[in-house]
């Protein structure tokens, strides 16, 4: 999932535009209407969650948690969540551990995404194909969650229901942007994803999601129109790159770029990395990968290239546009063999044994591969922030996003000399 967090607000764009966006019309959520403008965020959960989320921990987990009493129940809102409301569920001090049960769970919960709606005008078809969307979603995300964790290669499952699930409340941060480039982190996050990259998953195997996305982005943006004058004025730039005629060119590149394809997460930046307590200073094992909404088989070029792009962006930033865009921040040449090395090295077992000429050969390769890729990532992301300055009511600078990311596509472009 392209997660943002901006402002310690977690978005969850690939979720919202399943709801909201289909292949031939753009719903958008109206600026003027209050009930969207304005959400109120308790700062404890109600009564009917706290009742609701006691049983599924009493029925889902075991030990001491089938002895709890209701009264002696800890629960307490994860902030954070906006596509997903979060809970930290957990055991009192005064009740020992019957056994290895977890002392704390993460509760998430996603029922509430399937009911809301702030697209009062809609018809009851649209609204329930978004239903239908988002279920299918919820459902594909869940079968891939509960595979990643029983391979040990995310949280664990706990418990799934209907309206969410029970995850492993892991005690962590996320990387920070420049911590992407600290060479003992960069070569496990490059070791974490060739295991991904290595899976066989029960999903489509034909690589249909990165262009068959990025068509229907394309659908939407020749469709949008923008009021705001300062969003009119970076819209006529972007459209200025005749984007139609950009992406076919785009398409016929990278179809002439050899890529495997493989399972591939496709959204590894920084907030979607965590490095775990207790592990800073281990050798490795310290990190983990999150958020598998975006998942799926495609380019194993993409996932790397768009990893590397996100060497460059930093969502931290506190004032508008919340973002810093620093293009000096793309790993150098020697940074992304010391990548594609251990990438390789994790991923093929026979790597260690071929000669140096021959593993140069191989490397030299992905560099062409995975920079070619990266234009992808910058196209990919560009037309996303633009739907995403249409409809989304986050306060982050989607358009000058937009803007930041297609630069850096031409920039790219102009580097490589295609």
């Amino acid at each position: 999932m392209k997660t943002k967090f901006i402002n310690g607000v977690s978005s969850s764009p690939s979720m919202s535009l399943g709801l909201l966006v289909s292949e031939n019309e753009l719903h958008v959520q109206p600026d003027t209407d209050p009930e969207c403008k304005d959400i109120i965020r308790p700062e404890e959960p109600d009564q009917q969650t706290k009742r609701k989320a006691y049983l599924w921990c009493k029925e889902f987990l075991h030990g001491a948690w089938k002895t709890l009493n209701e009264e002696d129940f800890q629960i307490s809102i994860i902030r954070g969540g906006l596509s997903n409301m979060l809970f930290l569920c957990a055991l009192p001090e005064s009740l020992d551990s019957a056994g290895d049960e977890p002392r704390n769970v993460l509760l998430r919960l996603y029922g509430a995404i399937l009911q809301m709606s702030c697209n009062k005008g809609e018809t009851r078809q649209s609204n329930k194909e978004n239903l239908s969307q988002g279920a299918e979603a919820m459902v594909l995300e869940s079968v891939m969650f509960a595979i990643l964790a029983e391979r040990e290669l995310g949280p664990k499952l706990y418990g799934i229901f209907p309206q969410g699930r029970l995850e492993q409340y892991i005690p962590s941060r996320k990387l920070d942007t420049n911590e992407l480039g600290i060479p003992n982190l960069s070569v496990e996050i490059a070791q974490k994803m060739a295991r991904f990259h290595g899976m066989r998953m029960p999903f489509n195997k034909e690589p249909k999601w990165l262009f068959g996305t990025m068509d229907k982005y394309l659908n939407q943006v020749l469709r949008i129109t923008f009021t705001r004058e300062s969003h009119v004025r970076k819209f006529a730039h972007v459209m200025s790159f005749n984007l139609a005629q950009e992406l076919e060119t785009l398409r016929s590149l990278l179809e002439s770029t050899p890529s495997p394809v493989v399972f591939c997460h496709n959204d590894c930046q920084e907030g979607n990395i965590l490095l775990l307590n207790g592990r800073e200073e281990a050798d490795g094992q310290k990190l983990m990968l999150i958020d598998f909404e975006y998942s799926s088989y495609n380019y194993r070029g993409f996932d790397i290239g768009n990893h590397f792009c996100e060497w460059m962006y930093d969502y931290t930033y506190e004032n508008f546009p919340f973002f810093k865009a620093s293009s000096k921040n793309y790993p150098t040449k020697m940074q992304q063999l010391h990548f594609i090395s251990s990438y390789l090295a994790e991923y093929d077992s026979g790597f260690e044994n071929l000669s140096e000429e021959e593993k140069m050969k191989l490397k030299e390769d992905m560099l062409v591969e995975v920079n070619r890729f990266a234009l992808a990532s910058h196209f990919f992301w560009g037309m996303w922030s633009i739907v995403q300055a249409r409809i989304s009511t986050i306060e982050f600078g989607y358009m000058e996003y937009a803007l930041a990311r297609f630069e850096a596509y031409f920039d790219q472009k102009k580097k490589l000399g295609v």
